[in-house]
């Protein structure tokens, strides 16, 4: 049996309001925007830029939608009480490519501290031990690879823990393996929960954005209380 984690992730984290949609989420399922000193719009997914900022978690289509509709720049300036607001048309992409940074480096960091493992072997032992919190299958992967781990998973108890499978991620092989420091990466166990809830959250938020699946828990976008946060 799997015992209660004492993750701190699993407090309570504060919520905001969606700047377009008015739902509310957690702050780590969220995209954050910042006004820069010149008036433009950047992206923040790491969530420590200073100055005024704003909380999105629509999906790339939908944001490119807001922002060719003008949706986008109207909600941004009622949220950062401001007419001078400059959106690049490239936003979306920067978003994107800052969310695959920063899901890919948390993977790296797992990787160093020893708390994630790769190798179908290993994972699948892991797996079946009920040592593993969260799977990961490369985007090239094969069906049947994936198929044999996820069913050493649900031999091991994911589904006491929510999981039927190993999540998919938008990375090929190569990139998981340049991400992680090692060779031929094609499937990835975190056996710390602590860890699969930090690495579950950015990945969830990346393919989020992409194809606009939901996110851990409610996966909703948000900007506090409909203005800016700081």
């Amino acid at each position: 049996m799997r015992t209660a984690s004492n993750d701190p992730l699993e407090a309570h984290s504060p919520e905001r309001t969606c700047i377009l949609s008015r739902r509310t989420a957690s702050r780590e399922e969220l995209i954050r925007l910042v006004l820069g000193p010149d008036g433009q719009v950047h992206p923040d997914v790491r969530a420590k830029a200073p100055g005024r900022g704003a909380w999105i978690g629509v999906s790339r289509a939908e944001l490119e939608t807001a922002l060719a509709k003008g949706k986008l720049r109207a909600a941004l300036a009622r949220a950062f009480k401001s007419g001078e607001v400059a959106i690049g048309a490239d936003l979306p992409e920067r978003i994107e490519r800052e969310l695959e940074r920063a899901a890919l480096d948390r993977l790296g960091m797992e990787a160093r501290s020893g708390t994630l493992i790769n190798g179908s072997d290993r994972v699948a032992e892991a797996a079946r031990a009920g040592k593993v919190h969260l799977l990961l299958h490369a985007a090239d992967a094969g069906e049947d690879g994936n198929r044999k781990l996820d069913q050493a998973w649900r031999v091991g108890g994911a589904e006491e823990i929510g999981h039927a499978r190993g999540l998919v991620i938008p990375a090929s092989r190569t990139i998981l393996s340049m991400a992680l420091g090692r060779e031929n990466v094609v499937h990835v166990a975190l056996t710390d929960p602590a860890a699969a809830k930090r690495v579950g959250l950015a990945l969830t938020r990346w393919r989020a954005f992409i194809v606009g699946e939901a996110g851990l828990g409610r996966g909703n976008i948000a900007a506090g209380d409909g203005s800016a946060d700081d």
